[in-house]
């Protein structure tokens, strides 16, 4: 991309209120522990090559996130949240079967998942 630096690993940032509330949903998120701990009230999830989500205690910030992860397969990841209890707070479908299924976390960050879904899209659903 011209003139835009090159990046060696990413790693994208959502502050919350409560750390111990948060990194229980963000588990529940993941299906897996934290990646590592850099200190006690942050988390870091690695969700691709040089790629990584992570939680840090910042309560005057929480709550004003939003990110996607574009999935491999969509299907599969929304499924595997689905049985472990979380439910999307809101779908967004577009053209070509691409979908973008929200979720929100206890402090209102968003995080959602991409991608090209097998199923029917449907209508979107603007659950609250």
């Amino acid at each position: 991309m011209p003139g835009a630096p090159a990046a060696q690993d990413l790693f994208a940032g959502i502050p919350v209120a409560h750390f111990d509330r948060s990194l229980a949903w963000y588990r529940l998120f993941f299906g897996v522990e934290p990646s590592f701990y850099p200190h006690d009230v942050e988390a870091v999830w690695a969700v691709g090559e040089h790629s990584y989500v992570y939680i840090e205690h910042v309560p005057d910030r929480a709550g004003r996130s939003m990110l996607m992860i574009m999935a491999a397969d969509l299907d599969t990841t929304v499924a595997g949240l689905t049985r472990r209890g979380l439910e999307p707070h809101r779908i967004e479908n577009y053209e070509g079967g691409m979908r973008k299924i929200v979720y929100v976390d206890p402090d209102g960050n968003e995080i959602s998942y991409g991608g090209v879904s097998r199923s029917a899209p449907g209508p979107s659903n603007a659950a609250t």
